[in-house]
C-alpha cells in the first residue's frame, strides 16, 4: 500500500499548524509516505523551508494551499507544473492585496484568469451542492477531486458513504486525505493552545473550536488502511506523480528599462563607468584603478550582472538627486565600479579587496549590495522605488517573526487561564534575553509554586512554541524587484504601514531560489552626517562629503585611542570603548578590524584575545600552513571575517567555491533554523586529507559555529568603517557642529540627548539653553566672543512641544522681537499647552524671568480675537513670586527637557554619596587597580551583548564624567530589581584597569532612586 499526504498544513498557517516543515517530512519519511504537500491557508510563506526540508529528507514536495472562497466551497490547490505555481501565486496575491494584512478575501473572481496547471481538492460540508461541484468542475476539468478526510469520528461511515454518492453524482473522483495540522499526537495539546491563541479565548472557553481528538497528525500507512478504501490511498498517489513542479524551476529576471534605447545593459553599464571614473579621478584616472574597473566590468559582463549594478545605480542617483546621503555596502559594493557609480563613498585602494572575492562566477550567486540611507528619508526612496517598477513587480522582503520566550509564555499562559499579574510574573522570569524557560529558582523567587500541573504545563508548551512562526512582518528595506511580475515568482500582500507591499519571503528564502533582493536600509548616522555637512558648509564655508573628509588623520586616531566616541558610529558602545585602548586603531583598516571584533561571532568563536596578543607582540604570528597565510595574514592568522572562513573551507578543506558559498548560508542560517552541523565531517575529512590537525579542525569548527548568525562580513565592516572614520573626524574638528547634527537626528544611537550634552561641555564647547528669542526649531550654532562656535539648544528639546508652533515662532521672530510673553503669544498663535511647555523649559526667562514668573505670566495670556485685534489688552501687574530653588531647577528642567545645563544632580547629593563612601568617577582615575570600591551615578545606559557569558554593561553618570560598571548575569538574575529599575544605581565591587580602560566588577547593587525625589531620568537600554 502506498500514500501521499495532500492536504497538510505546517507551523506557517499560523496558530493553525502544530508543527515545522521539518518535522512534517522526518515522520512522512519514516511512516513511508511517497509524497508530502504543504498546503498552509492561503499562504506560501512556508514554502522554501518545506523544500529545503524536503531535499535533505529525501520526500518529494507538491506545492499547495488550503483556501476557503467567499460564501463558497473550501478548497486545497495543488500545483501540477510551473504555469499552476505561477496561477496559485496570483490567486494567493489577489486574495490577499484586497483584505488587511494577516487575512484574505478570496472571490469567484479570483480563478477567471485561469487554472492551468492546478489540481483542486473539494472539502464539501453538509451543505454542498451540485452547483458549487459543477462550477469547480468546470473551473478544473479532470482535474477536481472530493477529499475524504476522516479523523475516526463518530460518523465516519455514514461521511463516507454520503462522499461516495455524492461524488459518484458528480462524476467526480475521490481521494483520502489527511487535514494533517501536526506530525504526531503529542502536540496536540500545543495545537489546542494556538487554536485558543487564535481566537483570543482560553483553552476551557474555546468548546468546538477545538478538535474532537487527535487525528490530525502524519498516521502510519497501517491506520490509514483501516480508515480508507484502498482505492481512495491509491489514488493520493496517482495525484502525486501528476505534480512534478519544483521550486527550483523559477527563472528570475532582472529589470530591464533601465537601459535607454540603442544601448544595450553591457554598454549602458560601461558608459556610467567611465563617466564616474572621470567624476572620482578629474585629474586622470590611476592606472591601477582602471585596470580593476575593466576586470570588474568584464566579469559583470560573464555572469550578466549589470541590471543589477544599473538598478543599485538608479537607487542611488535617485537619492543623491534629492541630496539624501547614503552608502552602499555588501558582497560588491567596495569595488571601482561601484566607487564609480556613485554607489559607495570608499575608495577600493585603501582597503584593497578583491571583487573576485564578493563576485565569483565559480559560485553562480547573484551580487550583494545593501544601501543605506537617512534615516529619516528613507520612506521617500522606498516609495521612488515602489512608483518606478510599480507595485505589480516590486515589494519589499517579509520577516517570519517568531515566537521568543516572553512572548510564548505570554501567549500560553493566558489561554491556560493564569491571571494577568502572574502572566506578567511568568514573563518577567524569562526576560527579555533568552528563550530558554527559566531556572526553578527563578520561579520560586516569583512565588510560583513549581510542582503545580498548571506552571508545568505552560512551561512545557512554552518550550515547543518557543521559535515557531508568529506572523508575517515586513523586513527593515529588503525590496524584490522583477522583470515580470512578481506574483509569477512569489505571491505578494500589504503590509501594515500604509502604501507598502511584502513578498511572502523572507532573505534566507529569496536567497535560496535565487530571487534578486536589493536592501533599501535606514542608519541615523547618515542622517546626523548629512546635517553635519551642511553645518559645516553654511559656518565654516567648507564642502565636505564622506569622499572627501581627510583621510589618516592622526589627531583623529588620537581621540579613537582615547575611547572618546560618545556619539560616534559603531565605536560608541560600551564594549567597543573598551576594546580601542587596547588595539589602538592608528589606520583605516584598523578601524576595520575593530568594526568587526566586538560582535558576538569573533567574541564566542575566541577570536579577540589571540588578536589582540598577536597585535601587541605578546604572542607570535603563527600560520597552520603556508597556504592559508594568504587567507590569514592581513588579520594576523586569526579567523575574523566571513570571508575569511569562506576561503579557509576553499583552501583548507577542499570545498569548492559553490560548497563555501552553502557555508556561508548555513552560518548566516543555523542560530534559527539549524543545518550546520553536516559541515563538520566534511570540513574535518577535507582538512585531516590536507594535513591539518584534528584540533585544528575543531577549534576552526567552533570559530565558524561562534560566527553563526554573527559573521561579519569584511566589506561591510570597511563601509562601517568608512563612516565611523568621518563621524570621528568631524567630533574632533567641529565638535560643537557635530553635536549639534546627532541631537538634531534624534532619535538614535546609543546615547540620549542629555548625555551628548554633557559630553560636549566635557570638551569645552558653550551650550546656550532654548530661548524663544533665539531658539529654532532645531538646535543650532551661534558664534561666540572667542571667535568658535556655541551651541544653541533647539525647541525640539522641549519635551512635548510641537514643530508646527516652533516654525510659528521662528517666523513671527524675523517680523520683529517680541515684547514680552503675551506677544510672543498672540503673534506665534501659542495655545495654553504650547505655552505651558515653554514656560515649564525656562524658555521664556528673557521674557519674563525666572520659571515662577513664566508660568504665571502664560497664565494670564488670553488670545485675542481678530476682530479684536485692534482693541489693547491690558497687561497684568506681575506679582511677586520666589525664585525656585536649585533643586526646583534641576527637577524642572529634567522634567521639560531631559537635560540640564545647571549642576548635575550628583553634585547634590555628593555629600549623601559620601557618607555611603562612593567615589567619584574623577576619583577612580587615582584608585588602583584590584581595589574593592562603592560609587554610584545615575544610570544612563544598559546593554547586553549578544555573547555567551551574558555580561551587561551599565554606564553611570556622575558630575564628572561616566563609571563603567560589568554586571555578570548571575549579580543580574540575583538582583533583579535594582539592576533594572534604579535610576540611580550604586554599585559595590572590585575596580580593574588595564591598557587605560577602568571596569567596576560589581558584587552587589543598591536602589538609591529615592534620593532623586521626582527627577525625570531616563537610560537607553539594550540597543
Amino acid at each position: 500500500m502506498s500514500y501521499a499526504e495532500l492536504h497538510c498544513l505546517s507551523n506557517f498557517s499560523f496558530q493553525r499548524g502544530a508543527s515545522s516543515a521539518r518535522e512534517l517530512f522526518e515522520r512522512a519519511r519514516r511512516h513511508g509516505y511517497t509524497a508530502l504537500a504543504i498546503t498552509d491557508e492561503c499562504t506560501l510563506a512556508g514554502i522554501v523551508r518545506a523544500w529545503q526540508a524536503a531535499k535533505d529528507v529525501g520526500l518529494p514536495l507538491i506545492v499547495g494551499s488550503e483556501m476557503q472562497v467567499e460564501d463558497g466551497p473550501k478548497l486545497v490547490l495543488l500545483v501540477e507544473s510551473l504555469a499552476g505555481y505561477q496561477a496559485l501565486c496570483r490567486i494567493v496575491t489577489a486574495a490577499r492585496r484586497r483584505a488587511p494584512k494577516g487575512e484574505y478575501r478570496l472571490l469567484r473572481e479570483d480563478f477567471d484568469d485561469g487554472t492551468d496547471g492546478l489540481l483542486a481538492l473539494w472539502i464539501p460540508d453538509v451543505a454542498a451542492n451540485t452547483h458549487e461541484g459543477n462550477w469547480l468542475r468546470e473551473l478544473f476539468p479532470e482535474r477536481l477531486w472530493i477529499a475524504v478526510e476522516l479523523h475516526r469520528g463518530q460518523d465516519d461511515s455514514a461521511k463516507l458513504a454520503r462522499l461516495q454518492v455524492f461524488g459518484a453524482s458528480l462524476r467526480v473522483p475521490l481521494v483520502a486525505a489527511g487535514d494533517v495540522h501536526m506530525h504526531a499526537r503529542g502536540r496536540r495539546a500545543l495545537q489546542d493552545v494556538m487554536t485558543a491563541i487564535r481566537h483570543h479565548v482560553t483553552v476551557a472557553e474555546a468548546g468546538l473550536r477545538l478538535f474532537p481528538n487527535g487525528e490530525r497528525h502524519l498516521r502510519p500507512l497501517v491506520a490509514l488502511s483501516e480508515l480508507y478504501p484502498p482505492e481512495l490511498l491509491t489514488e493520493s498517489e496517482r495525484i502525486a506523480r501528476r505534480c512534478t513542479f519544483d521550486l527550483g524551476e523559477l527563472r528570475y529576471q532582472y529589470p530591464h528599462e533601465l537601459v535607454p534605447a540603442g544601448q544595450t545593459a553591457t554598454s549602458w553599464l560601461r558608459e556610467l563607468a567611465e563617466s564616474g571614473l572621470q567624476w572620482r579621478w578629474p585629474d586622470g584616472v590611476p592606472k591601477k584603478a582602471r585596470d580593476l574597473a575593466e576586470k570588474e566590468l568584464a566579469l559583470i559582463a560573464e555572469l550578466g550582472y549589470e541590471s543589477y549594478f544599473l538598478t543599485v545605480h538608479d537607487i542611488v542617483r535617485y537619492a543623491r538627486s534629492q541630496h539624501i546621503l547614503c552608502q552602499g555596502r555588501g558582497s560588491a559594493a567596495n569595488s571601482v565600479v561601484c566607487y564609480a557609480l556613485g554607489v559607495t563613498e570608499i575608495d577600493p585602494d585603501r582597503i584593497g579587496m578583491l571583487f573576485e572575492r564578493f563576485v565569483s562566477r565559480e559560485r553562480d550567486e547573484p551580487p550583494d549590495i545593501d544601501v543605506d540611507f537617512e534615516h529619516e528619508r528613507r520612506e521617500e526612496v522606498i516609495q521612488y522605488v515602489f512608483e518606478r517598477y510599480g507595485r505589480h513587480r516590486a515589494a519589499l522582503t517579509a520577516v517570519a517573526s517568531t515566537y521568543h520566550g516572553a512572548s510564548a509564555v505570554r501567549d500560553v499562559a493566558k489561554v491556560l487561564g493564569l491571571p494577568p499579574d502572574q502572566v506578567d510574573a511568568l514573563a518577567g522570569c524569562i526576560g527579555r534575553w533568552s528563550d530558554a524557560l527559566p531556572s526553578i529558582e527563578r520561579l520560586r523567587e516569583q512565588g510560583f509554586d513549581t510542582d503545580s500541573p498548571v506552571i508545568r504545563r505552560v512551561l512545557a508548551l512554552t518550550a515547543e512554541l518557543v521559535g515557531f512562526p508568529r506572523h508575517l512582518s515586513q523586513h527593515p528595506g529588503g525590496f524584490v524587484i522583477s522583470e515580470q511580475p512578481l506574483h509569477m515568482l512569489v505571491p505578494v500582500e500589504n503590509a501594515t504601514m500604509e502604501g507598502r507591499t511584502v513578498v511572502q519571503w523572507d532573505k534566507d528564502d529569496l536567497d535560496a531560489v535565487g530571487l534578486l533582493k536589493v536592501d533599501i536600509l535606514a542608519l541615523g548616522m547618515l542622517t546626523a552626517l548629512r546635517r553635519c555637512f551642511d553645518l559645516v558648509q553654511q559656518h565654516h564655508g567648507k564642502a565636505l562629503t564622506l569622499a572627501t573628509i581627510p583621510a589618516e588623520d592622526p589627531d583623529t586616531y588620537d581621540m579613537i585611542c582615547r575611547a572618546d566616541t560618545i556619539g560616534v558610529f559603531q565605536i560608541e558602545s560600551r564594549a567597543q570603548m573598551a576594546m580601542l585602548p587596547r588595539l589602538k586603531p592608528r589606520n583605516f583598516y584598523d578601524l576595520v578590524i575593530e568594526v568587526a571584533i566586538v560582535r558576538p561571532g569573533p567574541i564566542q568563536g575566541d577570536m579577540v584575545h589571540p588578536y589582540l596578543r598577536r597585535r601587541t607582540g605578546e604572542e607570535p604570528v603563527t600560520y597552520p600552513s603556508e597556504a592559508l597565510r594568504k587567507v590569514f595574514e592581513r588579520t594576523l592568522g586569526v579567523p575574523l571575517f566571513q570571508e575569511q572562513v569562506m576561503e579557509l573551507a576553499v583552501v583548507a578543506a577542499g570545498y569548492t567555491p559553490g560548497e563555501s558559498d552553502d557555508l556561508r548560508r548555513s552560518m548566516a542560517a543555523w542560530k534559527r533554523h539549524g543545518g550546520l552541523e553536516h559541515h563538520r565531517e566534511k570540513l574535518t575529512k577535507g582538512m585531516l586529507e590536507r594535513g591539518y590537525s584534528a584540533e585544528f579542525a575543531a577549534r576552526i569548527f567552533e570559530q565558524i559555529k561562534g560566527f553563526g548568525s554573527y559573521g561579519f562580513p569584511e566589506s561591510h565592516a570597511a563601509s562601517f568603517a568608512l563612516l565611523t572614520y568621518a563621524s570621528c573626524w568631524l567630533k574632533q574638528h567641529y565638535p560643537a557642529t557635530f553635536t549639534c547634527a546627532l541631537l538634531n537626528s534624534q532619535p538614535m544611537g546609543f546615547y540620549s540627548p542629555d548625555q551628548l550634552l554633557q559630553d560636549v561641555r566635557r570638551h569645552n564647547v558653550e551650550v546656550r539653553p532654548v530661548d524663544v528669542r533665539y531658539s529654532d526649531w532645531d538646535c543650532t550654532l551661534e558664534g561666540s566672543r572667542r571667535g568658535d562656535f556655541v551651541l544653541r539648544m533647539g525647541l525640539r528639546m522641549v519635551r512635548g512641544f510641537n514643530e508646527d508652533d516652533a516654525r510659528r515662532i521662528e517666523q513671527a521672530r524675523v517680523v520683529q522681537p517680541f515684547a514680552d510673553v503675551a506677544d510672543l503669544c498672540e503673534r506665534a498663535l501659542l495655545d495654553a499647552r504650547s505655552r505651558e511647555l515653554l514656560a515649564d523649559a525656562d524658555a521664556l526667562r528673557a521674557l519674563a524671568g525666572h520659571r515662577h514668573r513664566a508660568r504665571w505670566a502664560v497664565a494670564g495670556v488670553e488670545l485675542r480675537w481678530p476682530l479684536l485685534g485692534a482693541a489693547s489688552q491690558p497687561r497684568e501687574r506681575q506679582a511677586a513670586l520666589p525664585l525656585p530653588t536649585v533643586g526646583e531647577d534641576l527637577q524642572a528642567d529634567y522634567a521639560a527637557l531631559g537635560t540640564t545645563l545647571g549642576r548635575h544632580p550628583l553634585a547634590l547629593l555628593r555629600t549623601q554619596l559620601r557618607t555611603r563612601r562612593c567615589s567619584s568617577s574623577k576619583e577612580l582615575l587615582d584608585i588602583p587597580s584590584g581595589r574593592n570600591i562603592a560609587a554610584a551615578g545615575l544610570v544612563v545606559g544598559r546593554q547586553r551583548p549578544q555573547t555567551a557569558s551574558g555580561v551587561t554593561f551599565v554606564t553611570l553618570e556622575d558630575e564628572h564624567g561616566m563609571i563603567n560598571v560589568v554586571v555578570w548575569r548571575q549579580l543580574a538574575e540575583r538582583q533583579r530589581r535594582p539592576f533594572l529599575e534604579s535610576r540611580l544605581l550604586m554599585v559595590e565591587g572590585k575596580l580593574e584597569a588595564e591598557n587605560g580602560v577602568r571596569h567596576l566588577i560589581a558584587r552587589r547593587l543598591h536602589d538609591l532612586t529615592p534620593l532623586l525625589s521626582s527627577l525625570d531620568v531616563r537610560s537607553r537600554d539594550f540597543r
